[in-house]
């Protein structure tokens, strides 16, 4: 059995005899020396085999990704390696034994591999024996253990909830399961443990969490999986800032733990509606500035033709930017903010006066208004879009995000902020109707109760995210704990009294038994590591994920299964 990691060893174990087990990272032959770079999961030693030995045969057989067990005595280096935690020592290997041989290995395991992703997550394997991911792995696993000790000395109680569970579609698509027993009925894959834990506080239990596998059959992106996980926690007897503060130290205790930064408490809050006023986001980065100026006001009598009747123009001010920009880059921020639906983007520069697409047209007090309104100096790029306000607001909060990335805006390295007081619903183009913006079990604020039915637009709850970075890094509320206001919630969202039996009679029967006050958040955890340690990409965090499209490259899957399986499911597929 494997007892000494290779970096366990410094300067003080001089003259020990080890047995060490690992890969070969790099052999060397010098034509009298053979330096062999053993790695295992710590890092790597160097072995040093002279021709007298007798293993220096086999030494030069050996070749890269190896299994060896070498032992021998620790010795002080001649010439040292600083750039590696053993480059104080090296190994006279007394005994080798080849474990098992490698083929030859399809991209080079380099920390700065320039391998494609496809290729490295077909052999994510191998790709795993390459630092930067296995210490993303190690920094996952260190989380996981921190956030268990934390929620326990917490009174927590951890509890499994189920995998196979009911379909009740209200938010993403769920994955299906068919059921080999029951004919033609199906299990779903939970997107989240909500009923469960909503459950579990109707139970007893009071305090919950789970570090839970979730599934949703949704549009993917760079940090997005078909299947995730998170940090799942329920309490009751809690009000909003109960939950926000314990979770808000849990997130202190793992960023001084994994990053040695001490995070200041309590965060800062902000609502809802000024995030999306003031930063087009309901995830606001707040690592830098250029908030979104609102100047309908300015334009209210403008003879500018097509932002007469826009409801909304904002714009941001990119600070000693303006030469930064030719029309050229211009235009590709057009095509940019075009994919967040803009019709287009209007610039104007400023020194000592305005110029760019408008300037020509507007008038003399338009523009002592704009340069007073946006504090305009000399250099300064304005950015404006106009239309309607979700698309105005979505796609100049994105842009500002992309503007800040560009030019390396961030003052920074990390941000906290909690976002509040979300709406209750949110309209659907796609349903045509008004569907939960968390989901159907969250609270409304109790003076809003009244309004689920006839005032949705203006309805708030007792939701709440917390954010970094401008990712939203877990959100909750609290929850619905009157069977009649639950009611009342379905109904509101257009559910008859057949649908609320179907998908949620077990629930609602459960909140007539005395259920208490409760509330809960979920983090994500795969986010969380992914912040934790400066990638953009959520897959560099996960042992064996998925693509962008949903594909596990390495095992071949989804794939086709059996006729015999199949007709064992009463299925047929149509082509």
């Amino acid at each position: 059995m494997k007892k000494i990691w290779n970096t366990s060893l410094s300067i003080k174990d001089v003259g020990r005899e080890v047995t060490l087990y690992g890969w070969v990272s790099k052999k060397r032959n010098l034509g009298g020396l053979i330096f062999i770079d053993l790695r295992d999961r710590s890092g790597i030693i160097q072995l040093v085999l002279r021709p007298e030995n007798e293993y220096y045969g086999l030494a030069e057989s050996i070749k890269n990704e190896y299994v060896l067990k070498c032992s021998g005595k620790v010795f002080e280096r001649e010439s040292k390696n600083i750039a590696l935690k053993t480059g104080d020592i090296e190994i006279e290997v007394s005994e080798m034994t080849i474990l098992n041989t490698s083929k030859e290995i399809p991209f080079e395991l380099k920390d700065d591999t320039t391998a494609l992703e496809d290729l490295r997550l077909k052999y994510r394997y191998l790709d795993l024996r390459r630092n930067p991911i296995k210490e993303k792995i190690i920094i996952r696993s260190k989380i996981m253990n921190i956030i268990r000790n934390f929620l326990n000395d917490e009174g927590f109680i951890e509890v499994e909830t189920p995998i196979l569970c009911k379909s009740t579609p209200e938010g993403a698509r769920d994955y299906l399961v068919p059921s080999r027993i029951f004919n033609g009925k199906f299990y779903a894959l939970p997107q989240s443990p909500q009923i469960f834990k909503q459950l579990l506080m109707v139970g007893g239990i009071e305090k919950y969490y789970q570090i839970a596998k979730c599934f949703r059959d949704e549009d993917l992106r760079a940090d997005r999986q078909p299947e995730f996980t998170q940090v799942d926690m329920e309490m009751s007897f809690v009000d909003e800032e109960d939950v926000r503060s314990i979770t808000e130290k849990l997130i202190a205790k793992v960023f001084k733990e994994i990053k040695g930064q001490d995070i200041s408490l309590p965060l800062e809050t902000m609502p809802y509606d000024d995030a999306i006023k003031y930063y087009g986001s309901d995830k606001p980065d707040l690592r830098f500035g250029m908030n979104l100026n609102e100047l309908k006001s300015i334009f209210n009598n403008t003879n500018i033709e097509f932002l007469k009747d826009s409801p909304y123009i904002d714009a941001i001010v990119v600070k000693n930017a303006a030469d930064k920009y030719s029309r050229k880059d211009i235009d590709k921020l057009t095509d940019f903010v075009k994919t967040y639906k803009a019709s287009g983007l209007i610039f104007l520069k400023y020194d000592h006066e305005l110029t760019g697409s408008i300037a020509g047209k507007m008038s003399e007090e338009e523009k002592s208004n704009l340069i007073s309104n946006l504090s305009l100096e000399n250099n300064d790029l304005v950015l404006i879009i106009s239309g309607e306000k979700n698309i105005v607001k979505t796609s100049l909060g994105a842009l500002r995000c992309k503007l800040a990335k560009d030019l390396n805006l961030y003052e920074e390295d990390y941000h906290l902020l909690w976002v509040v007081d979300f709406p209750t619903f949110e309209w659907s183009e796609e349903e045509n109707r008004f569907v939960a913006c968390h989901h159907p079990f969250t609270s409304p604020k109790d003076s809003d109760v009244d309004k689920l039915l006839k005032d949705k637009e203006n309805c708030y709850s007792k939701a709440y995210d917390i954010v970094i970075n401008g990712y939203e890094a877990g959100g909750g509320s609290i929850r619905i704990h009157d069977a009649e206001v639950q009611k009342k919630m379905f109904e509101a969202l257009e559910l008859t009294p057949e649908d609320i039996i179907t998908k949620f009679g077990f629930f609602n029967e459960a909140l007539s038994y005395g259920t208490p006050p409760h509330g809960g958040l979920a983090l994500g955890l795969d986010r969380l590591v992914m912040l934790l340690t400066n990638t953009d990409n959520i897959r560099d965090v996960i042992a064996f994920p998925k693509t962008a499209s949903a594909n596990d490259l390495m095992s071949d899957c989804p794939n086709e299964v059996s006729n015999t399986q199949l007709k064992e499911l009463h299925l047929k597929i149509d082509k």
